[in-house]
């Protein structure tokens, strides 16, 4: 059972950045599949230093789009990108020193913040790069 559904609400309407999404929200799908079924500690590993590598690299695509073509809210959405990456590796460090369990807060806070980006903040740079040709 998928913990998140990907629709196409959630679509920005650049294909790189929503197919990066979706990719995203398979992640977080797959760590919650491993999660609930009780898999070793090595598997939810390695899915969470997917999510991390993963996350840097499409925070990294959707800033690069900012540079190139100014986009005016640029800083505070990268502010929100490092503050998420931030919580993800001390989410990681603390599942490594076995400090923290993966549980359900943690998995529906890495789902309420990635819909919620996604339909709110991402929604509004969508509009933005279609109007300078990216699609």
């Amino acid at each position: 059972m998928e913990f998140l559904t990907w629709n196409e609400s959630l679509a920005v309407g650049v294909s790189t950045v929503d197919a990066q999404h979706r990719g995203l929200v398979d992640l977080v799908n797959r760590l919650h599949t491993a999660m609930s079924e009780g898999r070793g500690k090595v598997m939810l590993g390695e899915t969470i230093d997917e999510l991390v590598d993963y996350t840097k690299i499409h925070f990294s695509t959707e800033e690069t789009y900012f540079d190139r073509y100014g986009y005016p809210e640029a800083g505070s959405h990268k502010s929100e990108h490092e503050a998420f990456i931030a919580k993800v590796a001390d989410f990681k460090q603390g599942f490594e020193e076995d400090r923290l369990m993966l549980s359900l807060e943690v998995m529906d806070f890495l789902g309420e913040w990635l819909v919620d980006h996604i339909s709110v903040r991402d929604k509004a740079f969508g509009p933005f790069l279609n109007d300078h040709g990216v699609a």
